[in-house]
């Protein structure tokens, strides 16, 4: 049905019917995004996700039929951009998927940013400490700029979700906390205790404008 669906919506697909299958399909072509099903009848697919995220920064969006909010932070902490609970309208997927892609195609007309040893690239979607890359996903490059756009300002989290236009995060599941958790070990030195995003408590988050 997806396949059929985003098909007529002018994607090429390609189709894999088990965890093993897909893992070896993406390590053979060059995909500009993955849906992974995490009911697979060979592996689990937050294991899948795992190993994907392993060999590639290709976009993830994970759909699941599970109700424990802890396997979607457990995916996005796997490395994971987007989520979808079952069962979904196609339209939302379409919409995901295409949200997914507007951020990986990059923000084409923003300055390098630099603060300090820190420099972020929404051209190129490049974080650099001290010269070297940074691995984030999409997702967490996204929000990263969100915060170094807005440095200096507390961002609350509906502030963030209002800036993130294409997303839907829950201010009260763990989404949020979950990509700043892998941001700061990232781009902090210390991601015990950031110097770069920093907690507000009951406010949200700041990105430091003064850094090393």
């Amino acid at each position: 049905m997806v396949s059929s669906y985003l098909g007529e919506a002018g994607f090429n697909v390609t189709h894999a019917p088990s965890g093993g299958a897909g893992i070896a399909r993406a390590g053979r072509g060059e995909f500009d995004a993955l849906i992974l099903d995490l009911m697979l009848p060979d592996m689990d697919g937050l294991e899948v996700c795992r190993r994907v995220r392993a060999a590639a920064e290709t976009p993830i969006l994970m759909l699941t039929a599970r109700g424990d909010a802890m396997d979607r932070v457990v995916g996005l902490e796997m490395g994971a951009d987007d989520y979808l609970p079952k069962p979904f309208e196609p339209r939302e997927l379409l919409a995901r998927l295409k949200a997914i892609l507007r951020r990986r195609s990059g923000d084409k007309t923003g300055d390098v940013l630099r603060f300090g040893r820190l420099q972020i690239d929404p051209g190129a979607l490049e974080v650099r400490l001290d010269g070297e890359p940074c691995a984030l996903t999409s997702h967490q490059f996204a929000l990263l700029l969100v915060l170094a756009r807005h440095a200096g300002r507390v961002m609350s989290r509906d502030a963030i979700m209002d800036l993130l236009r294409h997303e839907r995060l829950e201010a009260f599941d763990r989404s949020i906390d979950v990509h700043i958790s892998r941001i700061r070990a990232a781009i902090e030195d210390n991601p015990k205790k950031p110097r770069r995003v920093i907690t507000v408590r009951g406010a949200g988050y700041v990105f430091a404008k003064a850094q090393d």
